[in-house]
């Protein structure tokens, strides 16, 4: 099976506990203003990947460096059928190394369950609902104020029951960087993406095109 899919990150420090594989879900019908991943928007042929690429890119890394998956995108509920393989393959990879999973989504709770109901027992966690740029949040790994963190099984109730109230102790932000490509990776705060493009244009760094606008 396909799925489509915009692009995959280890290790991911700032989408979640622990270090991570982040994996990017490519296509967005939802179109939040202000969305920092306008680039995951619109889903074309060329993002179209197997399921078992991903698995075995994730299955390559070193097991001890994994402490969690998180899904983001993209909307992850508009590939429901894509979405229960690649979560069953994460749980079946995962056995026995503690490794939990954690989803993002633009819809909120009941939406994602009616939306993808193979996929929904698998997910640990759910970040709920869509970014709204007018509730800005200082809650840990979320947009703004409207979104929220659900433990969803036992594991992860045990890692995230806690978290649920809990403030951002730092900004939420990770720069790794491929090639000629920078990737910023977190949640940024209000006026984060213009002031990092502004520090960047003061050490000489131009970018060409920025994810977060048309």
């Amino acid at each position: 099976m396909t799925l489509r899919l915009a692009r995959l990150h280890h290790p991911v420090t700032a989408l979640g506990p622990g270090r991570r594989v982040g994996i990017w879900l490519q296509g967005c019908d939802i179109g939040c203003p202000g969305c920092a991943s306008r680039d995951t928007w619109v889903a074309e042929a060329r993002h179209d990947t197997e399921v078992g690429d991903v698995l075995d890119w994730i299955e390559a890394r070193d097991p001890a460096l994994i402490d969690g998956i998180t899904i983001t995108g993209g909307e992850p509920s508009e590939q429901p059928d894509a979405l229960a393989e690649l979560v069953t393959g994460l749980s079946r990879l995962g056995a026995g190394r503690d490794w939990d999973i954690l989803c993002y989504t633009g819809v909120e709770l009941a939406a994602f369950r009616e939306r993808c109901p193979a996929a929904y027992p698998l997910i640990d966690a759910l970040i709920t609902g869509p970014f709204r740029a007018a509730e800005p949040t200082d809650l840990l790994w979320r947009g703004s104020a409207n979104q929220q963190l659900v433990p969803c099984t036992q594991l992860g109730r045990q890692r995230y029951d806690h978290l649920v109230g809990a403030l951002r102790q730092r900004p939420q932000v990770q720069v790794q960087v491929d090639d000629e490509q920078v990737w910023l990776i977190g949640i940024p705060g209000r006026g984060d993406l213009a002031r990092i493009h502004r520090d960047l244009r003061r050490q000489g760094i131009r970018l060409e095109e920025v994810s977060w606008r048309p």
